[in-house]
């Protein structure tokens, strides 16, 4: 199955000169969501991972699916100020502005291996931040998924840069 077909482009979103790269398109549709669970679980038997995190919000759908699929506890990391209890925050830079993500203190312990998932990766700042996370929690990252690689962005380099392990479904270019 080609995914590539089940992304929806949006030029000038959600500023001008951002080509977005629509998922709802791919959710929306049952044989595409299944495949990509499928595709997501193929990939994570490569990786050594005792927790599932996700990337609020569009990694949320997909990292639950695999946490329940795999039986291992799922990891928030969250918009600033989403989490009710003590938390690790880490600010970074978007493509189209600042952003900070956070994580419940007591959600990683020390040398857990945390596999993250998201949908997107760009430049590289929600990904660098979630390992921050992980890391300043006492934990290892295990691993990236990701469902699109914007190829031409910065992200998925600058993450292998730092020795973590990446993958992606789909390879789309960022403009």
């Amino acid at each position: 199955m080609d995914l590539k077909n089940y992304i929806r482009s949006i030029q000038d979103y959600p500023k001008k000169g951002i080509l977005f790269r629509d998922i709802t398109t791919l959710i929306e549709n049952p044989k595409a969501f299944n495949y990509t669970i499928d595709k997501i679980i193929e990939i994570s038997k490569k990786i050594e991972f005792n927790k599932v995190s996700a990337i609020e919000s569009r990694g949320f759908i997909f990292a639950s699916t695999v946490s329940y699929l795999t039986n291992k506890p799922l990891i928030l990391l969250r918009k600033k100020d989403k989490l009710p209890a003590e938390r690790y925050s880490v600010d970074f830079k978007l493509e189209y502005g600042d952003a900070t993500i956070e994580v419940h203190k007591n959600s990683i312990d020390k040398n857990d291996n945390v596999l993250v998932i998201d949908d997107l990766i760009a430049t590289g700042g929600t990904a660098e931040a979630a390992a921050k996370l992980i890391e300043i929690s006492g934990g290892k990252v295990a691993g990236f998924i990701f469902i699109i690689n914007l190829f031409d962005l910065p992200g998925n380099d600058l993450l292998r840069k730092k020795s973590y392990f990446t993958e992606s479904l789909i390879k789309f270019p960022g403009h």
